[in-house]
């Protein structure tokens, strides 16, 4: 086992230490601790050594797509920039196929995967979202629809009247193979009753995810931190989402993205800094012992901090994109996309060996 880089006399970090390399699970003051430690090295190579053990030198990326079919939204979260009423200006929502027409304008011959979310429209039926789905797949076989986060499927639930369980059927039906991992937010009720998080609780947003992987479905989970929220929500955040996965295992991918600001020409005492970014990196590895992949988003927190984050426990860039809206009508200051060559190019940087997957992790292209 390698040295860790800066020596040390404090017990509790020996001690959590220690845990880790015996294979012991952290709890929440052991989360809290990590956070609260000006120790960012240890930390770092601490999560770097638990991420050897599960990937070794292996990053995964992906080509895939963004797709927005409506920014018109029934909710007034407070921290989203993206949202539109319907009638305003910008307002859009996109038939099928206006949306198969702008996809082949812009879709190119790699692209694997579909990444689909938007608002929560309430003035059209359930039926346009399933057909926007039918759309797609009828157009673009070939490429996964990974659509709609818990919180869309749960306002899913609200306009057609049905169970979780049958929205997620029909959906499949129409082409659906997994969920996005959005609408997590911080998993706090009282979090999402201050920032005005008008959508699915906590509770609904567990129950959509583990309806989906008793399905057969795996998905995609995701923490927006950097706003109220303490580090011991953080931490109390990714305890619920790993006792779920031990219930169901059926999530792929943990993805902290960080919050951006209303406003692109915010300071940068607005932004999370690259210390708190790394160290939600590294203590979401440290913590989610039984999830395989954290992903650093470069969206959120830059291609160079992404590169340098592939040190402190992350194996996975997310993908190439392809015009990201959302962070973006924040305050996101970075690349709306990125092509494979980019990507490849970020990851030998960071001295590991990219590879090309599909949705389910399953390798495509190891680029030695």
């Amino acid at each position: 086992m390698s040295t860790l880089i800066t020596p040390h006399t404090d017990a509790r970090m020996a001690n959590i230490i220690e845990k880790v390399r015996g294979g012991e699970r952290l709890n929440l003051e052991d989360g809290v601790y990590l956070y609260e430690s000006n120790d960012l090295l240890t930390i770092g190579q601490l999560a770097n050594e638990v991420n050897m053990r599960k990937n070794g030198n292996k990053v995964y990326f992906i080509e895939n797509m963004s797709l927005y079919f409506t920014n018109v939204c029934e909710s007034r979260c407070a921290f989203c920039n993206f949202r539109k009423d319907e009638g305003e200006e910008g307002a859009y929502t996109l038939s099928g196929q206006e949306m198969v027409e702008y996809v082949q304008q812009h879709i190119h011959p790699g692209v694997r995967e579909f990444h689909i979310v938007g608002g929560h429209n309430d003035n059209v039926p359930f039926q346009y979202y399933v057909d926007s789905l039918r759309a797609l797949n009828e157009h673009f076989p070939e490429v996964t629809l990974k659509a709609y986060t818990a919180a869309e499927i749960d306002f899913f639930t609200r306009i057609s009247g049905l169970s979780i369980r049958e929205v997620l059927e029909q959906l499949r039906a129409a082409g659906l193979k997994t969920l996005t991992g959005g609408g997590a937010e911080i998993l706090s009720d009282q979090y999402r009753k201050k920032m005005r998080v008008d959508k699915a609780n906590v509770e609904e947003y567990l129950e959509v995810h583990r309806t989906a992987h008793h399905l057969g479905m795996k998905t995609h989970t995701t923490m927006l931190y950097g706003s109220i929220e303490s580090r011991e929500d953080r931490i109390r955040h990714m305890l619920q989402i790993r006792d779920l996965q031990d219930e169901t295992g059926g999530f792929m991918v943990f993805i902290p993205l960080s919050m951006q600001p209303k406003n692109k020409n915010a300071g940068i005492m607005r932004r999370n800094s690259a210390n708190e970014d790394l160290k939600t990196i590294a203590v979401s590895r440290l913590m989610l012992d039984n999830f395989d992949h954290i992903k650093a988003y470069f969206i959120n927190i830059g291609p160079q901090l992404t590169q340098v984050a592939l040190n402190f426990g992350a194996s996975d860039v997310h993908g190439t994109i392809l015009k990201e809206r959302i962070s973006h009508a924040a305050g996101a200051l970075t690349p709306e996309g990125l092509t494979r060559d980019e990507l490849i190019w970020l990851v030998k940087g960071a001295g590991r060996i990219p590879v090309e997957r599909d949705t389910f992790y399953n390798e495509i292209k190891v680029y030695e």
